[in-house]
């Protein structure tokens, strides 16, 4: 039985110029073990329901070769915590190949596949702890309906690397709608690779915005979507809590997909100068710099397209920009208070709330998902002078909607998660693996994967995080 029957391999990028990539294999791992599968998301791509892992990590671990595989390091650069990088690339990724899926043309990347041409004086491998981390996460964000690239596969093997102390390396089967990146743009402008640009450009339309291919406004049009896609994005992460942590502009995906998962972290208390990663001395990418980092973002791109599409074109569509993240905060946090009707004031109403839960300090996720409670006659969620009078307002602000209590209670459960990716369950997982015990990932995994689900029989793993998991330092490492 071959593991990809039925599924057909559209591999477009590699048929783009040789500027774009340099085409290699990866190094194996000597005595590769399958760590988790995610099975869920097997069936979201077509493959064939009776495949076995086992057989996915030998083709995957390379000591199997198939023969619709045209495999890749590709090349990008990018801003680095604000600093210009003429040259990054695939350092320790290769593009395997790209799938037709009902979803769409899906990408297939190794993570952690050895040195290419682009790892500079790195190894060009993950370390167990990091592949852990960026697997469990994809499948929440898209637990939480927040675009994402997720992992198919994960394998781990006895070889060492070298961080902070020395670990084991492990490899992720990620796959997303594609792995060209803002800094895909940016290395060809600014590396006298110009007359490349139109080739990408069109590429991307021809396999991501059909629509568009026949129309004499289509980079126009491209540009301001993504600019759209990407507020969009960051307002999804805001709303949950998420900080993603480095976010320079070659982890930044074209078609605003949550993308290359480092030191990110959740929110515990609502605090908006939250930094997740201890690398980040001055707080470039702290939780409220967030917005304000995906504009300078899409500004890079604009520099990277500006003699391609006219500058008052791309001035036009960043200034939408401010206006798609806020629609779309706004009305993500309506849905979270259970909400329907579109108001002047709510802003204001959401912009008190919050300010109220960073004084208070109360567990943001925690705080949300209980406060449907509100609609009943004896609830407790606001003691203090300021949270009742919010609770008034709001209460008034109710009775301008046609939804009933139990409609909107339904609402607020369904937009207000119960269990996130807290770090110290992160770690918690982390440390059991290095045990060779993977049951924590797999408990993570189906709360994750249903995290607006009550899942009675695992209570504890919604509480707030225990003192010790609250200081958790995560860093770029991995």
């Amino acid at each position: 039985m071959n593991i990809f029957d039925g599924v057909k391999f559209n591999n477009s990028f590699a048929k783009l110029s040789e500027e774009f990539y340099t085409k290699q294999k990866w190094s194996s791992f000597e005595k590769a073990h399958l760590i988790s599968f995610n099975k869920d998301l097997a069936k979201d791509l077509g493959l064939n329901p009776e495949l076995k892992p086992e057989e996915l990590v030998k083709i995957f671990n390379g000591e199997i070769e198939h023969q619709n595989s045209e495999s890749l390091a590709m090349v990008y650069a990018g801003h680095q915590f604000g600093s210009w990088v003429p040259q990054l690339g695939d350092g320790r990724g290769i593009l395997f190949g790209q799938i037709e899926t009902p979803q769409g043309l899906r990408d297939l990347h190794i993570k952690g596949a050895g040195k290419t041409p682009y790892s500079r004086f790195a190894d060009g491998r993950a370390v167990l702890r990091s592949t852990i981390r960026e697997y469990l996460c994809g499948e929440a964000m898209h637990g939480l309906r927040i675009p994402s690239s997720r992992a198919l596969l994960m394998f781990g093997s006895n070889e060492l690397v070298f961080r902070e102390t020395t670990e084991t390396g492990a490899m992720l089967v990620r796959t997303a709608k594609t792995h060209i990146r803002f800094g895909h743009f940016e290395y060809l402008k600014h590396n006298d690779k110009k007359e490349y640009l139109v080739e990408l450009l069109d590429h991307v339309l021809a396999e991501y915005f059909p629509d568009l291919v026949d129309r004499k406004d289509k980079y126009e049009i491209f540009f301001e979507q993504t600019v759209q896609s990407t507020a969009e994005l960051i307002a999804n992460w805001q709303a949950v809590g998420f900080a993603h942590g480095v976010m320079n502009t070659d982890n930044m995906s074209l078609l605003g997909e949550t993308f290359d998962f480092g030191p990110f972290g959740f929110l515990e208390s609502y605090d908006p100068n939250f930094i997740c990663n201890h690398s980040d001395a001055g707080g470039r990418y702290a939780f409220n710099n967030q917005p304000a980092i995906g504009l300078w973002n899409c500004q890079a791109l604009a520099a990277a397209l500006d003699e391609i599409i006219a500058e008052e074109k791309l001035i036009e569509a960043l200034k939408k920009y401010q206006h798609y993240f806020y629609e779309h905060l706004i009305d993500l946090y309506r849905k979270k208070l259970g909400l329907q009707e579109k108001l002047e004031g709510d802003a204001k109403l959401i912009e008190s709330l919050l300010t109220w839960l960073q004084n208070s300090k109360k567990d943001y996720t925690n705080f949300f998902r209980n406060l449907h409670d509100i609609h009943e006659p004896k609830n407790i969620i606001f003691e203090d002078a300021e949270g009742k009078a919010w609770s008034k307002k709001f209460k008034e602000r109710f009775g301008l909607e046609k939804l009933s209590t139990k409609k909107a209670q339904q609402k607020m459960l369904a937009n207000n998660p119960k269990y996130i990716l807290r770090n110290y369950l992160a770690h918690q997982a982390i440390r059991k693996a290095e045990q060779n015990n993977f049951s924590e990932i797999e408990v993570l995994m189906k709360l994750l994967s249903q995290p607006f689900n009550e899942h009675l029989e695992y209570e504890d793993y919604a509480k707030s995080s225990p003192d010790w998991g609250k200081s958790l330092e995560i860093s770029c490492s991995s």
